[in-house]
């Protein structure tokens, strides 16, 4: 029995909700995705991806059912935002395991 990994990112940017908004779509194409100009979620295969867009940061949660999905589900949200962020010279975000 796998018990649930809550995984959060922060990225400090003026443009959260821009970005924020920019995942949700893209991401929208392929799975549900919901979002306004603050809040979005995205209902991946491994779980869902809470978004929060703060004055000067974007906050993402991700609930993954199987820890072992870790590592894919940081990359699919960094390698996304690598994309869209890249006049901030992004890498990665700030992630933590809850």
């Amino acid at each position: 029995m796998t018990s649930t990994t809550i995984e959060t990112g922060t990225f400090q940017t003026s443009h959260a909700s821009k970005y924020l908004q920019q995942l949700c779509k893209h991401f929208g194409h392929k799975v549900p995705a919901t979002f306004d100009e603050t809040a979005g979620q995205v209902d991946f295969m491994f779980g869902p991806a809470k978004m929060r867009a703060e004055p000067d940061v974007l906050r993402v949660e991700i609930i993954l059912a199987d820890p072992e999905d870790r590592d894919r589900a940081r990359a699919v949200i960094d390698s996304h935002l690598e994309r869209f962020a890249f006049r901030e010279a992004f890498k990665t975000m700030d992630w933590h395991t809850q």
